[in-house]
């Protein structure tokens, strides 16, 4: 190679460096993306309603603002009251499963034939599952960045929202001139993808929130406002977040009746399976198809690399990732591609 293509070799790996340098920065980007393009969204819509640009995008970060405004003060500070208590209940949760594993030592010592002692293993488990907890609510520890970063992301995406063309002409100059055309089209592709997806996710959870709080309600479990919201939330997360919401209804139950564990289990399947085979292909007909093997492992690689963040932006970072694998690699490259003929 001459001078120039070494020198756009090691250009690249600069810039690959610096990116995965500051690949928290370039995940709040792009949460901002998909908060913008959802919101474009409605915008759109009150463009065919025949309102101006200026004015929808008024619109739309108003009632946005305004939706959010009533959330956090009719919705967070009981949540954030129940919440506190589900904390406080843990260690009752941890002496409750201990006294129980205690009495069926006493009753059946067969069943533990490896343990030296049933009091020594039980004060393990108690403690493994005291840090365990703690580090998982470690996350919401620092509030204050928290706070920095969700702030970061709101400005952004009204700054995307107000002039999403010019970002998009911005983004563009990143290809080759002779392909950029072509990337504007895979751009559009990925809005609508984004938007299918964002839109199907928000009913998804919405309907897994409902039914969890009337479900949980019937059951006269405590808390119920907490389990309902945490349950939507966790929604976002396939695969891990209806597993983990399921985990503080059954902590409540522990502490409340035992046929209570068996009945919370059998509401939040009957609740994923309607949601999982009945509502979502409904409501994400239109969305990209993502198998189940790849969901799982995008998970697991994002969240390996990038973190709780990465965890929680795996899905859209998945399908944005599909739609550019299908239309540039597949139908620009491998699909054009024609073997050439062998000479006799």
């Amino acid at each position: 190679m001459n001078f120039g293509k070494w020198l756009g070799f090691f250009s690249l790996l600069i810039a690959l460096y610096i990116l995965w340098e500051i690949r928290q920065l370039v995940l709040l980007i792009f949460a901002a993306i998909v908060l913008a393009t959802a919101l474009n969204r409605l915008v759109q819509k009150f463009n065919r309603w025949g309102i101006k640009r200026n004015l929808a995008v008024i619109a739309t970060l108003s009632l946005f603002a305004l939706i959010t405004l009533l959330f956090l003060l009719l919705v967070v500070p009981p949540f954030i009251a129940q919440f506190q208590k589900l904390v406080a209940l843990i260690p009752d949760v941890f002496k409750e499963v201990r006294s129980q594993l205690v009495q069926l030592y006493q009753q059946r010592p067969d069943l533990f034939p490896a343990l030296p002692t049933a009091t020594d293993l039980l004060v393990q488990i108690q403690t493994f599952g005291t840090q365990l907890f703690r580090n998982f609510f470690k996350i919401f520890s620092n509030t204050f960045i928290v706070f920095l970063q969700v702030l970061f992301v709101f400005v952004l995406t009204i700054m995307f929202l107000v002039n999403t063309q010019a970002y998009r002409r911005a983004g563009l100059f990143l290809f080759p001139s002779f392909y950029r055309r072509r990337a504007d089209k895979i751009l559009s592709k990925c809005e609508v993808a984004l938007g299918n997806w964002f839109a199907g996710i928000v009913i998804n959870s919405l309907f897994v929130a409902t039914f969890s709080g009337i479900g949980l309600l019937l059951l006269q479990i405590d808390l119920v406002l907490t389990h309902a919201l945490l349950a939507g939330l966790l929604n976002f997360i396939p695969n891990i977040g209806p597993t983990m919401s399921i985990v503080f209804p059954i902590m409540i139950a522990l502490l409340d009746a035992p046929w209570k564990i068996v009945a919370v289990g059998i509401l939040y399947i009957i609740i994923q399976n309607l949601e999982s085979y009945w509502l979502s292909p409904i409501v994400m007909a239109k969305q990209v198809s993502l198998l189940p093997a790849v969901t799982l492992a995008s998970q697991i690689f994002f969240t390996t690399f990038f973190g709780i963040l990465g965890l929680i932006l795996a899905l859209p970072l998945t399908v944005i990732a599909k739609t550019w694998i299908e239309e540039a690699l597949f139908k620009d490259i491998l699909d054009p591609w024609q073997q050439k003929p062998s000479i006799p």
